[in-house]
């Protein structure tokens, strides 16, 4: 992906929320080329929890999230010092809000260990490491859509995953999004742009910066024909 002529500041931080599979690492790759930011992506490889995760989430629910909280500060701690412009795989609000509370809530984590996690969560967000995102980027479509990209990725232990765990976990997205205020939202259709597709990268770049100029845009979403379907502003 060719550099795209941008205005946003310099260390910008771009963070991507979505379920699995709509194709937040694509965009990272895709923008952070675009903008001459750095990209930060979730560790995926080498997990050492992954797999058993997946396998027995009652088992390693508590295990896999203290060890992607433990992963997300040391990247934030690496972004802060840096004080350079970032694209973010996933943001640690998804961690908490999502995927330990779901699992806690089909009783897969104890009380007690859910607590723990979100103390060690709060605690986190509170340090200078910190910073809320300039724009989080939630991306989006129908669930058939993001099922058939899990299934052409092919990795095992997600296409041996019921499929009611990737709808409820679609469908907290969607109530998760609603009451998210940390940061002003773009919201992405994964059929409104083509990450190999320069223009379509530019479009994103354009909604960015007009969310980063304009304070009081909270919510700003990207429709198929890259319009701007809807916005919403502070005391709008």
């Amino acid at each position: 992906m060719k550099p795209v002529a941008h205005k946003l500041h310099k260390n910008s931080l771009i963070t991507l929320a979505g379920t699995v599979g709509v194709g937040k690492s694509s965009l990272t790759k895709a923008l952070s080329n675009a903008l001459g930011f750095a990209p930060s992506f979730e560790k995926v490889e080498g997990n050492p929890y992954l797999e058993d995760y997946y396998h027995d989430f009652k088992a390693w629910s508590f295990h896999l999230q203290i060890y992607f909280l433990a992963e997300r500060f040391k990247q934030q701690k690496q972004m802060f010092e840096s004080n350079l412009g970032y694209v973010q795989d996933r943001s640690i609000y998804e961690d908490v809000g999502i995927f330990a509370k779901m699992q806690y809530e089909k009783g897969n984590m104890t009380e007690r260990d859910y607590d723990t996690y979100r103390s060690l969560f709060e605690a986190m967000i509170i340090s200078p490491y910190f910073p809320k995102p300039d724009v989080l980027i939630f991306i989006d479509g129908e669930f058939s859509s993001i099922m058939k990209r899990i299934h052409d990725r092919g990795r095992e232990m997600e296409l041996t995953t019921s499929k009611q765990y990737w709808l409820d976990l679609y469908n907290r997205y969607h109530e998760w999004i609603l009451t998210f205020k940390e940061c002003p939202i773009l919201h992405l259709d994964i059929d409104a742009y083509d990450c190999s597709n320069h223009a379509s990268i530019e479009r994103i770049v354009r909604a960015i910066e007009e969310i980063q100029a304009n304070k009081d845009l909270r919510y700003l979403k990207l429709d198929k024909n890259y319009l701007h379907e809807n916005k919403v502003f502070l005391n709008g």
